[in-house]
Order: C-alpha cells, then sequence, then structure tokens
C-alpha cells in the first residue's frame, strides 16, 4: 500500500525547507568570501582588465577604420579643428572688410594697423569677439 509521508504536500514542503537550507548556506558563503579583502583585490583587477579590453577594443576599431581609409573619431577630431580655426579666420576677414566699408562709406583716413605677432594688422579676437560682431554684420548687410 501507498506510505502516507511521501503524499505531494508533505514532498512540497521538505523541498521548500531544503531550498531555503541551501540558500541560507549559500548566502552565508557569500557574505564571507565578499568581506574578505582579497575579493576587493580581485574585483578592481576585473574591473582593470575589462577596462583595458574596452580600450584595446576601441584602438582595434580606429585602426580597421583607418586601413579601409574610413573617417575615425581621431579623423573627425582633427577636422572639426581645422574647420573651427577656418571660420575664425573668416571671421576675422569679415570684421576686415566691414571696417573698410565704414570707412569708405564715411570718407575717413584707413587708420595705420599695427602689425601683431604674425604679421598681420590688429590683434586676433577670440571666440567672444568673433560671436559679438553677428549683430553689427546683420545690421549693416
Amino acid at each position: 500500500m501507498a506510505d502516507r509521508s511521501t503524499t505531494p504536500s508533505s514532498v512540497e514542503s521538505k523541498s521548500r525547507e531544503l531550498h531555503e537550507q541551501a540558500e541560507s548556506r549559500t548566502a552565508k558563503a557569500i557574505e564571507e568570501l565578499v568581506s574578505k579583502p582579497s575579493f576587493g583585490v580581485l574585483f578592481a583587477r576585473g574591473a582593470e582588465n575589462f577596462a583595458a579590453v574596452i580600450r584595446l577594443s576601441s584602438d582595434v576599431a580606429d585602426l580597421v577604420l583607418r586601413n579601409l581609409r574610413l573617417a575615425g573619431r581621431a579623423d573627425i577630431t582633427r577636422l572639426a579643428r581645422q574647420l573651427h580655426r577656418t571660420e575664425d579666420k573668416l571671421e576675422r576677414l569679415l570684421q576686415e572688410v566691414e571696417e573698410l566699408r565704414d570707412e569708405l562709406a564715411t570718407g575717413a583716413k584707413p587708420a595705420s594697423r599695427s602689425a601683431g605677432p604674425n604679421g598681420r594688422g590688429g590683434t586676433e579676437p577670440t571666440g567672444g569677439e568673433a560671436a559679438g560682431t553677428e549683430g553689427k554684420r546683420g545690421a549693416s548687410g
């Protein structure tokens, strides 16, 4: 005949009890492992290795793009700097043209400019000065 100790409810409660015991033992073992200084050292080395792998993969990706003759991050950054310098030069040129127009319109003598360190007249404006002339150009042109 059937044994009463192996009913479905007793098997289920026994398996829950075993599961809870295993879970509590595992939690204690992990807490003990994490509390040791060696775990921190291992975790830090793992993070360093992960960062190194990311850097290496980024370098490999840049190298692949360069070998395929496609623009990479460094190329785009360099082009952005060149474009910014060209825009600054164009802005200085527009300022000079506006000054010459104003002088011709008023019939005044052109002001003498002292040569700067680069052999050009005047001082080079900064980005703030270039942005400040935007309204002037719009009003006069």
